[in-house]
């Protein structure tokens, strides 16, 4: 199996069909054009329609086939860089701020399932924070504290999980998390919005956007469309050369799932505290109790060892939980983990201000995702959102300076392979038996 995340099939894609639109075959004129058919750009689409908005949505693939396929969909109040962390880099304040989004972002996907029926597999569930053996309590205590500055006072407390397989130690319970089938919710989207007058156009690939008075979005046929606004939401942006790429950095991260016996494992989202960390969660397909178990994160284009660390997370599942099969499904995904733990959404830096991008996931995709969907309607619609200042891509804090400059400085030493000669000038030089690095041109 091809372990690149563009060839493994994630327990989604194989359970639902992704959905394609024909490709744009005229030039058109919109309210807003969207650019990007995944979580964020869709939930926009839902939210503007709602709105009484016309809105165009472009996607080069199909609808949610980039990284909303590859997500395990938690839905999630826990942030995955934890709340002492956002604490210390946005602040108190800040961190409620965060709390209240990732809150509110549940509650309209629990919202848009209802309003338009959607069978997605949704329902509320606890989720558990937990420790490895050998990590000090504290490290609870204080994100426990955290948390309640954050508002978040239901967290609490206790002794381990409820899971018989492994003990887990002291955990915190978060009440009230959620989960879904995330292709089978954007479908329920899709139809809601085609219903409001709202088109999509797959197989349609963007090559130029340009903000102003009359923004306009360029195809590689050679088409365009007007609009009021544009929203890029492509994971990360496509036109975008310089500012928000300094801010956040591509990981990739990797998926097993495996069944288990109906009711060995108490339904609800696990996490653990190391990094990169581990993530958990059931999902029936067909009747069959799956396992989905995620981590094992590195840089992406640092590591080529996608075998090894498939293996490491099947031993850790294993090792913990009473696993009935053999991996049914492995998949990999792509995080855009931003400098300060934050997505960034709204007004794109050095852009005209009717261009907005929603990037920088930070592992919570479906969350920062809806959260995009709900900001950038009140952005366009011209209404104050409490949450503005926070997403903000222009936002610069010097708290998250360290983060900054180590993460560059990583990716910086990445190229300096690309400025040294190779070991020999020809093949000439190579000994029988023996073997050398060669240069011929940019490439090794």
């Amino acid at each position: 199996m091809n372990t690149d995340s563009g060839h493994t099939t994630s327990l989604w894609m194989k359970t639902i069909a992704l959905l394609t639109r024909p490709p744009l075959s005229q030039n058109c004129n919109t309210d807003v054009c969207i650019v990007g058919g995944g979580i964020a750009g869709i939930s926009a689409a839902y939210l503007l329609t709602m709105q009484g908005k016309s809105v165009i949505v472009l996607d080069d693939g199909p609808l949610g086939g980039g990284a909303t396929c590859r997500t395990t969909a938690h839905l999630s109040n826990a942030i995955d860089d934890r709340y002492t962390e956002i604490e210390r880099l946005h602040g108190e304040k800040g961190a409620q701020l965060t709390a209240d989004s990732h809150t509110a972002a549940i509650q309209q996907i629990e919202k848009n399932v209802r309003a338009e029926t959607i069978e997605c597999d949704f329902e509320r569930l606890d989720g558990f924070l937990f420790m490895p053996p050998g990590e000090k309590q504290t490290v609870l205590e204080e994100e426990l504290k955290a948390a309640h500055r954050a508002g978040l006072i239901e967290v609490a407390m206790l002794e381990r999980a409820p899971l018989e397989s492994f003990n887990t130690g002291p955990c915190l319970r978060f009440p009230r998390q959620g989960q879904f089938h995330p292709l089978k919710y954007l479908g329920g989207l899709v139809r809601a919005i085609e219903a409001r007058g709202g088109s999509f156009y797959t197989g349609t690939h963007v090559t130029q956007i340009e903000g102003g008075d009359h923004a306009e979005v360029h195809t590689s046929n050679g088409l365009r469309v007007t609009a009021q606004a544009v929203i890029v939401a492509t994971n990360t942006p496509v036109n975008d050369l310089f500012a928000i790429h300094t801010k956040q950095y591509a990981y990739r991260t990797y998926v097993i799932a495996v069944p288990v016996q109906p009711g060995s494992v108490t339904k609800a989202l696990y996490w653990d505290t190391p990094d990169p960390y581990h993530y958990v969660r059931l999902q029936s397909v067909d009747g069959v109790e799956m396992l989905i178990v995620g981590g094992e994160d590195h840089k992406t284009g640092q590591a080529d060892d996608a075998e090894e660390r498939y293996s490491r997370l099947s031993a850790w599942t294993r090792e913990r939980f009473p696993i009935s099969g053999p991996i049914t499904f492995r998949w990999s995904g792509q995080v855009m983990e931003s400098v300060d733990g934050l997505a960034f959404i709204g007004r794109n830096p050095m852009d005209k201000n009717n261009v907005f991008i929603s990037t920088g996931d930070s592992g919570m995709g479906m969350t920062h995702g809806t959260i995009a969907g709900m900001l950038l309607t009140d952005l366009i619609l011209q209404r104050p959102n409490p949450w503005a200042a926070l997403y903000d891509p222009s936002r610069i804090s010097l708290r998250s300076a360290t983060e900054f400059i180590q993460e560059n400085v990583n990716v910086g030493s990445q190229y300096v392979k690309y400025l040294t000669p190779g070991d020999v000038n020809s093949a000439d030089e190579i000994p029988p038996g023996t073997g050398a690095v060669m240069r011929d041109g940019l490439k090794k």
